[in-house]
């Protein structure tokens, strides 16, 4: 196996490069309209929204640097995957405590979940790679 890793790998990542991308310009250029979508009361402070979807793209770039060169660039997943991991549990802490409506949970699916598996898979690749 070469640093391009197994054959499903570049192409996960420049589809996570797309989405993260995709999503972080619609939170950046249009912060009201995932809430409104939802049916969820748009924040006072959209401006923190948007600084998410700052953040999200970036990951973008990276998962898109990380797609020449996955086995290589392993940490870049490794970063994405701790936060798809984290995500969910600030969801899960804030909907318990009532500060986010239970519905606002569907964005996890498609923000994190799943991508759960294929960064995973990725990541035990890069390791039976380095290891060898």
């Amino acid at each position: 196996m070469t640093e391009s890793g197994p054959r499903w790998a570049r192409p996960v990542l420049y589809a996570a490069a797309a989405y993260n991308l995709a999503f972080g310009a619609f939170a950046v250029l249009w912060p009201r309209g995932w809430f409104e979508l939802s049916g969820i009361p748009v924040p006072e402070a959209l401006y923190l929204w948007q600084c998410l979807g700052m953040v999200v793209g970036v990951y973008g770039l990276g998962y898109a640097c990380a797609a020449r060169r996955p086995l290589r660039h392993w940490p870049i997943v490794l970063v994405g995957l701790s936060g798809k991991v984290l995500g969910p549990i600030g969801f899960l802490d804030a909907a318990v405590r009532g500060v986010l409506p239970w519905r606002a949970g569907w964005l996890i699916l498609s923000n994190d979940l799943l991508w759960w598996m294929p960064f995973a898979s990725l990541l035990l690749a890069a390791r039976r790679h380095h290891r060898s």
